[in-house]
């Protein structure tokens, strides 16, 4: 790969004290996605908003391959964050996914991990996602006037309104009209590799871990926990009642309690 070609990782950092802590966003996020949970975390912490591949100011590559999108962030932070200490990681969904093959693969770099609502096994249903997928590249972008336009036409097929605003984060003006920042053809193209996780048998994180899942979402299921507890032996698991997928936007304030705690106790 030539230096033009190479995958540019954009970053922004929330806070100037503390042990450094890295954000990773789920499908359809940017890393400004954590930035009022980074500024709940000052001074204690200072944070890294990732935009993983194909979202946010990040470019965009040839597939979905989280070996391979762990590697770039990894090689991000060795040469920024991590060169002089291991990072606290922070992952969401498909972040989370991101953020547990990093620290299978590059544990140096990792000091604690956080999980958010995702489990590392294959074969999760991504249905939903396929339909706002679906939603928002059959949006037709060439007469479009203002945000707002966009949110009303995929009012019927997207009812929450929460979740049109989240999804409508990636329109960004380009000339006199719009467009997608995310890359959506290619989400769409690799949603299966999206909804799996990869092979890594030999692999063993052993620093601690802390498992967050909303209570009302079925993506960390107790048929999880063997594999999760293999990988990672030394894991706290924490339900977050009245939370859905969306734990850290649905309940910040006891995400970022569960943050604080985990991320400032006593190694164990």
């Amino acid at each position: 790969m030539s230096p033009e070609q190479q995958v540019q990782i954009h970053t922004t950092q929330v806070g100037e004290s503390g042990s450094p802590v890295v954000f990773l966003h789920g499908l359809f996020g940017q890393g400004k996605n954590f930035s009022t949970i980074a500024k709940a975390l000052q001074p204690d912490f200072r944070s890294l908003l990732v935009d993983l591949p194909n979202h946010g100011r990040s470019s965009w590559t040839e597939r979905v391959d989280y070996t391979e999108h762990a590697d770039l962030v990894a090689e991000h932070l060795r040469t920024g964050p991590a060169a002089e200490e291991p990072v606290h990681l922070v992952g969401h969904s498909m972040g989370g996914k991101v953020a547990m093959v990093l620290a299978l693969q590059h544990p140096a770099l990792v000091d604690r991990l956080v999980v958010a609502d995702i489990s590392p096994v294959p074969g999760g249903s991504t249905t939903e996602f396929a339909h706002l997928l679906d939603s928002l590249a059959e949006l037709d972008l060439t007469d479009l006037s203002r945000r707002g336009e966009a949110d009303d036409r995929l009012a019927d097929r997207i009812q929450d309104a929460r979740v049109r605003g989240f999804l409508l984060q990636n329109l960004r003006p380009d000339g006199e009209g719009f467009r997608w920042q995310a890359n959506l053809d290619l989400l769409r193209r690799d949603l299966p590799a999206i909804g799996g996780f990869p092979e890594l048998p030999d692999a063993v994180f052993d620093g601690p871990v802390l498992w967050m899942a909303g209570e009302r979402s079925d993506y960390v299921r107790p048929e999880h926990v063997p594999e999760m507890r293999r990988l990672f032996p030394r894991t706290t698991q924490l339900t977050i009642k009245g939370a859905g997928h969306w734990v850290h936007s649905e309940a910040p304030e006891t995400f970022v309690s569960a943050l604080r705690t985990f991320l400032g106790g006593a190694d164990r």
